[in-house]
């Protein structure tokens, strides 16, 4: 049965491992039926993790709202890249003073490496590698109220660190990983960053920044090559030391559901409402060569998840942000899966898993898995009588709470790529897996790419499960995003700007 990270075997994935040739989930799931119970389901925001704890909420700017995990290869050489957004439900047009990293956060992402064979690999009890992200934050000209359009110049951003950009935030990279011939358990840290990585403008509009745009009203989006992508984001895409590509700002937020119908007493519509339709996020992605992460003779599946963290005490002083009497680094949040401790884990315990490590969930939150509330609820709401205990495929699937990527595949389709479908193995979209000898899933729960599914896929799992004779489809009609993503790095989709956004695009009546 699956397990922790610690030492035991683990299946990979009840659920990554869904043989591909069940045809009738591919025929009932061409099109994904309503079911008003999903308001029940959440316990916070019906969000793969935009609003998982309460403390959480408090401190926006190191909340985790989604992780991303899949393989590429552009070029010919395969990556494994790795997409983080933080900060939920940012609204474009919050000036004066926009939103942007905290420079009192560190971002942490952390790849955690397997052993044996397909059918029973092991996963370490601790991450093999991690990058972390600090920036920093300076206002060149501290006698004006304005950040964007007014520096030591006036007038729009051309460029990043433009004299008409107030705020420049950098940012510099550490990478833990085993040294070379040493001690596979002992890390050693090494800066990275390789010159100064810098923050691009937030998209404040088209007047301010016009390089986000085709026209007044229309975003550059869905790039298909690199050439394709506005010139902040490509002129903000840094290599590091070890041939890792990084990007980080401000990006749309790629994640898609119907929360506002959710809660409004299941006001649900057919197509439904997007409730993340034109907030940003702010977004770390991480383009890694397969050979910094996994070696010869190593089993070529890996684990990801993030976490973010505060120093116990700071004291601030001055404009820049300076800090006096730093203290050792603080776990405030962390994901790997989305939906797990938003949906599955009791109030009691949200916060307590926040600060967690994996090697600890299969102890704490299996009995989350194992005895699903969802599936109780749904059977009070539905008549029907989804197991909601002995859960073991949701085991499987959540714990340890990473995101497992079974590196030994092609490329897995993008949105806007042929064979992409956003339910995953349940639309058919599968990829062959030398390390398994099968067809997996091409995305979640085969790590999980921008633009796949997961409150479909995830509670039509919870209602199929555990053994997914007859699949049932749950879901809330909305099946896309908003701003179509990009197929090349860093993969996340054009920012929204605050005139453009559809939160600010319409001049409201009043009766």
């Amino acid at each position: 049965m699956p397990a922790s990270l610690n030492g035991r075997g683990t299946n990979v994935l009840t659920l990554l491992l869904w043989e591909a040739e069940m045809s009738v989930a591919k025929d009932l799931l061409r099109t994904c039926v309503l079911v008003g119970a999903v308001t029940a389901l959440y316990s916070q925001a019906c969000a793969a993790s935009h609003s998982d704890a309460p403390l959480q909420v408090q401190d926006p700017a190191a909340n985790i709202t989604d992780v991303y995990a899949f393989v590429s290869e552009p070029a010919g050489q395969k990556k494994l890249n790795i997409v983080a957004n933080f900060n939920p439900q940012e609204d474009p047009g919050n000036g004066i003073n926009f939103y942007k990293f905290a420079d009192s956060v560190q971002y942490s992402i952390h790849i955690v490496k397997a052993t044996g064979p397909a059918d029973s690999v092991v996963f370490n009890d601790d991450p093999s590698i991690t990058y972390n992200f600090r920036f920093s934050s300076e206002i060149t000209n501290p006698n004006t109220a304005f950040v964007y359009g007014i520096g030591s110049q006036a007038g729009p951003v051309q460029q990043n660190s433009d004299a008409t950009q107030n705020l420049i935030q950098t940012y510099k990279v550490e990478k833990l990983a085993p040294k070379q011939g040493g001690n596979p358990r002992k890390r050693v840290a090494a800066d990275v960053t390789a010159g100064s990585c810098v923050v691009p403008p937030v998209n404040v509009g088209f007047k301010t920044t016009p390089k986000y745009y085709l026209t007044s009203q229309t975003l550059i989006q869905g790039a298909a090559s690199e050439g394709s992508l506005d010139d902040y984001t490509r002129n903000a895409i840094f290599t590091l030391t070890d041939g890792s590509r990084v990007f980080c700002g401000q990006r749309d937020d790629g994640f898609y559901a119907d929360t506002a119908g959710i809660f409004d007493l299941v006001n649900l519509t057919n197509p439904g409402r997007d409730s993340f339709a034109g907030f940003n996020v702010q977004t770390i992605s991480l383009e890694i060569p397969i050979d910094q992460v996994v070696q010869s003779g190593d089993a070529p599946i890996v684990g990801v998840f993030v976490t973010t963290s505060r120093q116990k005490t700071n004291l601030f002083k001055g404009l820049k942000g300076n800090t006096l009497n730093q203290k050792k680094w603080v776990q405030v949040s962390r994901m790997g899966n989305p939906l797990f401790n938003e949906v599955f884990i009791a109030q009691g315990d949200k916060d307590r898993y926040n600060q967690d490590s994996p090697d600890h969930d299969a102890e704490r939150y299996s009995t989350y898995a194992a005895n699903p509330e969802i599936a109780g609820v749904l059977n009070l709401l539905l008549s029907t009588t989804f197991p909601a205990s002995g859960r073991d495929d949701l085991v499987g699937f959540f714990i340890p709470d990473i995101l497992k990527v079974d590196t030994s595949t092609a490329a897995v389709p993008l949105p806007g790529q042929g064979g992409f479908n956003r339910l995953t193995l349940f639309g058919g979209d599968t990829i062959f897996s030398p390390f398994q000898n099968k067809n997996i899933p091409s995305g979640w729960p085969n790590g999980r790419r921008l633009g796949d599914d997961v409150i479909d896929i995830g509670l039509t799992a919870v209602a199929s499960g555990p053994t997914y004779a007859v699949i049932t489809p749950v879901g809330d009609n909305v099946n896309n995003n908003d701003v179509l993503y990009n197929q090349v790095f860093p993969y996340a989709p054009t920012p929204d700007g605050g005139p453009t956004s559809s939160l600010h695009n319409s001049a409201e009546t009043y009766p």
